[in-house]
């Protein structure tokens, strides 16, 4: 995952997490606009979330957070 991804992932999560507490969930379109403007990061993330590590849709922010920290 290129670092532009990992830092935008673990900063929306933050910034969630501040926001809302532990418990909030987010899914990988939280990372992008409501716009179609970087197809490729998208995917990259997509397929980090989906493909590689099979998540749900919605997953909690901190386990996300955590995972994206590690290197996961």
């Amino acid at each position: 995952m290129r670092q532009v991804l990992r830092k935008k992932i673990i900063g929306v999560c933050a910034k969630k997490i501040l926001a809302k507490g532990e418990s909030v969930g987010v899914s990988f379109y939280a990372f992008f606009a409501n716009k179609n403007d970087d197809p490729e990061l998208l995917m990259e993330a997509a397929t980090w979330w989906i493909k590689n590590h099979k998540l749900d849709h919605f997953e909690k922010a901190t386990k996300i957070k955590q995972m994206v920290e590690f290197g996961l």
